[in-house]
């Protein structure tokens, strides 16, 4: 045994929901293979002591777009010419800027107890060359789009969208034995067309890759597809066999009961983003009718540009909303969403999600020292309402720690900030590094 995590608090996220107090979790060769209130005979090689420590399964972040960190705070209230400012700026990204932007947001994950994240951006060879190198899993897709949603001359062997996807999936999907998987998918409906979506979708059918893509990216978007198509999205979609993978979409503003009834008969996954919607000014249904509707749901962060990437402040998000709603969803179900229901979104769900045998050590260590949790009548209660991606002490992929004692194994992250201060921000931002000086 490699490592041996005795005296700890293992919420294991089973069937069951088992929580073992003053528990024994042994990894060896990157998979978990003791779970006991009892100690293995077997001697490991090293013991990590989880006094005071609760230990769970890693967050899965099923939406985000890791290279927006760059745009952390550049737009307030993202009136029409905010946006204009931040789709010129976007203009300038490159290789370099994405890696190092997403290098950030990868630092920004393990610092918070995420193991697993979805990306839907842009130059995702930097992103998967990021993700490479910090350590963590990560579902890839490149946010492909149309320059004219109108156009009718397509071609699927020269669509730029198609032919990134094929030498991704050529050169990234299945990378270091599964640890970056590529998806298909587009940024939504609103900035390509069937041409797209059908293409996408075949050649997610015919490569075995999962579907990505905002459903709708406003409300506006979506009384405009009803406008445009007399179709809800989830109808358009449908029509043109784009829900028949599986498909991880975030989007859901404004959707009706009918809509999500058939996001759900379809076995989809919908990520809820509550930083980066309250952010926005955007809502969407209420899980609790997501759930009823059959539809597996998980979290997102979104773009770091418009919010934080911490998960557990998620959760408490989304606890307070559904609180008001009179629909309050219990703290086991949270959990459930940023663990269980996350590993299925990405198609993980056979490799991690749950403190269990056999399944990767993907695990995080929370310090319930703290005093903003303690005391602790319900350990679950708490790690939804208390904590906060701060009391994340070790994060681990595979066995491997990538952040403990407030250091990342993986991650230069000086390097990084260097590559920000001197390429980066000059590059998109001008020499003065920020749009207003």
């Amino acid at each position: 045994m490699d490592l041996l995590i005795s005296n700890v608090t293992a919420v294991t996220m089973n069937e069951n929901m088992d929580v073992l107090f003053g528990g024994f979790v042994g990894i060896q060769d990157g998979k978990i293979t003791w779970i006991s209130r009892k100690a293995p005979e077997e001697k490991p090689e090293k013991i990590m002591d989880g006094t005071g420590m609760v230990l769970m399964p890693g967050l899965h972040n099923c939406h985000a777009h890791l290279g927006g960190s760059l745009f952390r705070g550049y737009t307030e209230h993202w009136t029409p010419e905010q946006l204009s400012w931040r789709y010129q700026a976007e203009e300038k990204l490159d290789f370099r800027t994405v890696k190092a932007a997403s290098l950030l947001s990868m630092a920004e994950c393990l610092r918070q107890g995420v193991t697993a994240v979805s990306d839907l951006y842009y130059f995702s060879d930097a992103v998967a060359e990021a993700a490479a190198e910090a350590g963590l899993k990560l579902n890839l897709c490149r946010a492909a789009t149309l320059p004219d949603p109108e156009e009718e001359d397509f071609d699927i062997e020269n669509d730029p969208g198609c032919t990134e996807l094929a030498r991704l999936a050529e050169r990234w999907n299945g990378y270091d034995g599964g640890r970056i998987r590529v998806d298909a998918g587009f940024q939504s409906p609103e900035t390509s067309n069937y041409h797209l979506w059908e293409a996408m979708g075949d050649m997610a059918r015919e490569s075995g890759l999962g579907l990505q893509y905002h459903l709708a990216e406003s409300r506006e978007g979506r009384e405009a597809c009803l406008d445009r198509y007399g179709l809800s999205p989830a109808e358009l979609m449908d029509c043109h066999r784009a829900l028949d993978r599986r498909v991880c979409l975030t989007g859901l503003y404004g959707a009706g009961e009918a809509e999500l009834a058939l996001l759900g008969k379809r076995g989809v996954s919908a990520v809820l983003c509550p930083g980066a919607e309250a952010s926005l000014g955007l809502s969407s249904p209420q899980p609790a009718e997501l759930v009823k509707a059959g539809i597996n749901l998980c979290l997102g962060s979104g773009c770091p540009g418009t919010g934080k990437t911490d998960l557990f402040e998620a959760m408490a998000l989304l606890q307070r909303d559904s609180r008001r709603a009179g629909q309050e969803l219990p703290a086991p179900a949270l959990l459930m969403m940023a663990t269980v229901c996350g590993a299925k979104a990405q198609g993980r769900q056979k490799e991690c999600g749950m403190i269990k045998p056999g399944l990767d050590a993907d695990l995080i260590l929370v310090d319930f020292s703290a005093p903003h949790l303690m005391p602790c009548h319900n350990v679950l209660s708490s790690l939804v309402q208390n904590a906060r991606g701060g009391d994340v002490v070790m994060t681990m992929v595979r066995g491997r720690i990538l952040w403990a004692a407030g250091k990342y194994t993986s991650i230069d992250l000086d390097h990084v900030v260097r590559e920000l201060a001197e390429y980066a921000m000059p590059r998109i931002f001008g020499a003065a590094g920020a749009r207003n000086g």
